[in-house]
């Protein structure tokens, strides 16, 4: 039960005991502290009941009812971010033909997910990636030792031959309590062009 029916059946009770509106608001901001209802609706429910109503319950609203977060919407999305946890807000819209702000309304209160930017680590490599880069090093150096000295030099124009991604662009969908993604620290490689 929420607390606005609870606070809704605590003034019916104060009406029926013949308790004023304004006395009413005093023992609702007693007992329920920051939650309390606005003086305005406090007095709107005094009325309704003094003129007759019982239900504290809201009334049925015409309208149309929502479609867009049924549960066969929820289902597509939940299959397509766990398919590509990467895409966006619009990408599921335009794949599922509803609107962003259902799409953004299923995937942050239905299927409590939330976008996760990475987190940047050091290079990820295991034990036998580092131990390989050691030995390749060393076959480099004694295979070259002789012709270090033929090297030539020059300062040529460097260009980088790609961006690396973004935190931003590498943000991901993830439920609370999963580990953000990891993303290896990279620089940018320089190639050099002539």
């Amino acid at each position: 039960m929420s607390t606005f029916v609870e606070q809704r059946i605590c003034i019916k009770f104060c009406l029926r005991n013949q308790i004023s509106a304004a006395e009413s608001l005093r023992m609702l901001q007693n007992a329920f502290g920051d939650k309390v209802m606005s003086k305005k609706n406090v007095y709107k429910w005094y009325k309704d009941f003094h003129e007759g109503r019982e239900r504290v319950e809201d009334e049925e609203r015409s309208g149309r009812p929502s479609t867009a977060t049924d549960e066969a919407h929820v289902q597509k999305i939940k299959d397509l971010v766990l398919e590509n946890r990467r895409l966006t807000i619009r990408d599921i819209s335009d794949e599922i033909g509803i609107s962003k702000g259902s799409v953004n309304s299923i995937l942050k209160d239905v299927l409590a997910l939330k976008r996760v930017k990475s987190r940047l680590v050091p290079k990820s490599l295991n034990f036998f990636e580092k131990r390989r880069r050691v030995e390749v090093c060393k076959a480099m150096l004694s295979d070259y030792i002789d012709k270090t000295k033929c090297i030539i030099t020059g300062d040529e124009t460097s260009i980088y031959a790609y961006d690396p991604e973004t935190t931003d662009q590498s943000s991901e969908y993830r439920a609370k309590g999963e580990p953000r993604p990891k993303k290896p620290r990279q620089s940018r490689s320089k190639v050099k062009r002539s």
